[in-house]
């Protein structure tokens, strides 16, 4: 089904088969827990059905009370039930979102036996890195449950999103990805030789907004609301993005143009990205971040007709751009978004 239909607050049911898998391994009967979360069995031969956020909430914390794991059965030492409150409650006492990140990573150490995540910082640029034996493998669900986990989090405790530049994964691109794409970023590769998740270490930085008072709600609406809380803006602002990347830049409308496009006035169109917490010319950078790093992941552009493609008006003003956005420069992200290379 399209990204557009996966951005109202609603999961694949390809998601669900995937969050069953363990349990239907072990031979337990999903009937009841189905039950319990309100979704119909018949609906998981549907390709294309989906089921609400709340009731794919619901299910993880059926399957997580079954299985006393909190990460659907994925790694040979579970994950055992109230890990994630635990480390919530640690994290909201540290003074930024570096230090709280750096804390819930090595507890995530302790739980997990088959990987590993940690926070590597180099040139502007961070990402939470998943170290693994090389015989090690998992799929790739088990992947975006660990940055889910982690990201949601880390959006809570910041209050605002935090921008994912670009996800890499060791694994082979699953058959459906649209969700992960609406949840995290679109710059999703996979068959890379480690897999992270990258983000601007400015981030890092951030003083922890949340308070221990304000962490006995968000937990009482885990994992609900790390599911849909922090997506990409939604709505106007979506599909004005979808709307720019059908265009090359230089064919961008003007304010007034892209009302027009929408039906709206352009006060109307100001006000309501102002209430999404957006405007026009945000939007358009986000794009243009999103078209550079993917360029810049295929390892192929000249950073000069890259800066030309984009619409800037010369190099270094893609330049000065480009470490806004990601706290790299365009040389340092390509060397290290391919560590391989380096």
């Amino acid at each position: 089904m399209a990204v557009a239909s996966a951005e109202k607050g609603t999961i694949s049911v390809r998601l669900v088969l995937e969050a069953l898998c363990e349990l239907r391994r072990q031979g337990v009967d999903e009937a009841a827990l189905l039950a319990e979360a309100g979704i119909d069995g018949e609906l998981l031969v549907q390709p294309e059905g989906r089921v609400s956020s709340e009731a794919y909430a619901q299910l993880w914390l059926a399957i997580a009370r079954q299985m006393d794991d909190e990460f659907f059965g994925m790694n040979r030492r579970r994950m055992k039930v109230g890990s994630f409150a635990y480390m919530a409650r640690a994290a909201v006492k540290e003074p930024t979102l570096g230090a709280a990140l750096q804390g819930a990573l090595r507890f995530l150490h302790l739980v997990f036996d088959d990987f590993s995540p940690r926070l590597e910082v180099r040139d502007g640029l961070a990402a939470i890195v998943v170290d693994e034996a090389p015989e090690q493998s998992c799929r790739a669900f088990g992947y975006f449950t660990l940055w889910l986990i982690i990201h949601g989090l880390s959006c809570w405790l910041a209050g605002r999103r935090i921008d994912v530049l670009g996800i890499q994964l060791r694994c082979s691109q699953p058959e459906y990805i649209e969700d992960y794409e609406v949840m995290f970023t679109r710059n999703l590769q996979f068959v890379r030789g480690q897999s992270r998740l990258l983000f601007n270490a400015d981030s890092l930085q951030t003083p922890i907004r949340r308070s221990p008072h304000e962490l006995k709600r968000f937990l009482a609406g885990a994992p609900g609301n790390i599911l849909v809380r922090y997506r990409d803006p939604q709505s106007l602002g979506a599909r004005i993005k979808a709307h720019l990347r059908s265009l090359a830049p230089y064919q961008w409308p003007d304010v007034e143009a892209l009302a027009g496009h929408f039906h709206m006035a352009p006060s109307t169109l100001r006000r309501k990205l102002s209430l999404q917490g957006q405007s026009y010319q945000g939007l358009k950078d986000q794009v243009r971040r999103d078209l550079a790093i993917a360029s810049l992941d295929n390892d192929q552009s000249n950073f000069s007709d890259l800066a030309c493609e984009l619409g800037f008006a010369d190099t270094s003003a893609f330049y000065k751009a480009f470490k806004k956005w990601t706290g790299s420069t365009p040389g340092q992200y390509r060397a290290l978004s391919n560590p391989e290379n380096l």
